[in-house]
């Protein structure tokens, strides 16, 4: 087999079992490596670390499979990793819900692999060279262990292109040709909602799941509030404060398409629309307009996209974060709640929680956290692998 041998000193996250190995922590080859072939990575002095899929275009020169030298990555492995991951998701199904995270990349031990299911639908993302070469084993697995009806590839990240992978998007499996929705689209249960789901052209995989705990905590705050949902996609937040009794909801989207299909699911859960206002506008822009014309809020959510893809952008994204957090805690009225939330992986909680400490400052407002919050459960992460906590958010009283 290859392998990769580290540099004198280089093994130490290994031993920590983290899984990426980056080029720098590598002193050289040993035989023929491919991208998303299987090697060994081995210490200066020969140990054996870990098995892992290469990707010599990448700086995460190899992500890893296993670290049992015993254990052989093959598609009988993949099948193993997908059964234990799926079944460790099966409680989560049930009669108010049937749309779940299934595999989570690496806290699931599939590096680069992500698959949400949306009922009798399964989306797929394949993020890395390794995950890139046994894609077909993958999907085979996937419909032998689910029996979903469909699989949609939503494998147009930009992740993709630091593998040198070109983007790909489209249906790869319809056993159920009289399902007369379109290839990617579903319908789903959460919390006794119902939302439609675009697997094909929407956010991500069609839906932010991640999400699904903290909208219930929303619903349990909004009877009887005015509600302000920031970057509100197909209306997640605001059709749970609707169904929660909210007095109004104004939902912002700068997507036509997600405004317009937040209606259409306000309208299937047949939700009193006189109470709610979906409007597509700059969230950034419309909360200064909010502002200017004295309004004021019992509830606000915002949920903004990801404002730091890498390390490299957090300066800009501290300020939007900052900034929009400033006008929103200018909004809301006292005793009034703000869910605030970071899906930026260069963005930790502690430097979240002093750009949004600073935003008060700055308000001068006084603001408790009443509770941390974060990733729904099907979106695990693992103790040796901080990077994949990527959401977290604050869910803040106003004071003063």
């Amino acid at each position: 087999m290859s392998a990769y041998v580290l540099a004198p000193g280089r093994e130490k996250s290994l031993l920590h079992r983290h899984p990426w190995v980056f080029s720098g922590a590598i002193e050289k080859a040993k035989g023929e490596v491919g991208a998303g072939d299987t090697v060994d990575i081995v210490a200066a002095d020969g140990r054996f670390l870990a098995r892992a899929a290469a990707s010599p275009a990448s700086q995460i020169r190899a992500r890893v499979w296993t670290f049992d030298p015993d254990q052989k990555v093959d598609a009988a492995f993949l099948d193993a990793r997908l059964r234990a991951a799926i079944a460790r998701r099966a409680p989560l199904f049930d009669a108010s819900h049937n749309a779940a995270r299934l595999v989570h990349a690496e806290s699931d031990g599939l590096p680069g692999l992500i698959v949400d299911r949306y009922g009798d639908l399964l989306v797929v993302q394949v993020l890395s060279a390794g995950i890139e070469a046994w894609r077909g084993a993958i999907v085979e697995s996937l419909l032998a262990i689910t029996g979903a009806a469909a699989i949609f590839e939503r494998s147009d990240a930009e992740v993709r292109s630091l593998e040198n992978l070109p983007p790909r998007s489209g249906a790869l499996n319809r056993s159920d040709a009289s399902n007369p929705q379109a290839p990617g689209e579903a319908t789903i249960l959460e919390h006794g909602l119902t939302y439609r789901v675009d697997a094909a052209t929407g956010q991500k995989t069609g839906f932010f799941l991640d999400q699904r705990e903290n909208r219930q905590r929303i619903r349990e705050f909004a009877t009887g509030c005015e509600v302000l949902d920031c970057f509100c996609y197909t209306g997640g937040f605001a059709l749970n404060a609707l169904s929660a009794g909210a007095s109004s909801v104004l939902a912002i989207d700068s997507s036509a398409d997600a405004i317009r299909t937040a209606e259409e699911n306000a309208r299937a859960n047949r939700l009193d629309l006189s109470r709610a206002h979906f409007l597509e506008a700059d969230a950034f822009k419309h909360l200064r307009l909010l502002r200017d014309q004295g309004r004021s809020f019992d509830l606000i959510v915002l949920d903004p996209p990801k404002l730091a893809p890498t390390i490299r952008h957090v300066e800009r994204a501290a300020r939007a974060y900052k900034d929009i957090n400033l006008l929103a805690l200018k909004l809301l009225r006292r005793g009034g709640i703000l869910a605030t939330f970071s899906c930026s992986g260069g963005v930790g909680i502690e430097l979240f929680q002093k750009i949004v400490a600073g935003a008060a400052v700055d308000a001068r407002v006084d603001a408790q956290i009443v509770e941390r919050l974060g990733p729904s459960s099907d979106h695990p992460v693992s103790l040796a692998f901080p990077e994949g906590d990527y959401l977290k958010g604050l869910l803040l009283r106003r004071m003063s």
